[in-house]
């Protein structure tokens, strides 16, 4: 599925900028895998168990854009000065 859909369908996409968040299903982590991600994204590849180069979060099932933006919002105004 990767190289006959996937990969072709990224083509269609700017690959140097895009990032590949990966599950820890097994299938999904087996060497060949991997191999293609690394080909494919470089050192653009987050997943589980040091198999990419990017670990997963700990205590993250996912990642959302909230990870990126809201966590760090909201703590900047938990641990502002007050006027």
């Amino acid at each position: 599925m990767i190289t006959n859909f996937f990969i072709p369908e990224l083509n269609n996409h700017d690959v140097q900028k895009l990032w590949f968040q990966q599950d820890g299903a097994t299938c999904h982590t087996a060497r060949a895998t991997m191999d293609v991600l690394k080909d494919t994204f470089g050192d653009r590849v987050i997943s589980r168990n040091l198999f990419g180069p990017v670990n997963w979060p700990p205590r993250s099932c996912d990642l959302t854009p909230l990870d990126y933006f809201m966590w760090g919002y909201v703590k900047s105004l938990v641990y502002a000065d007050k006027p």
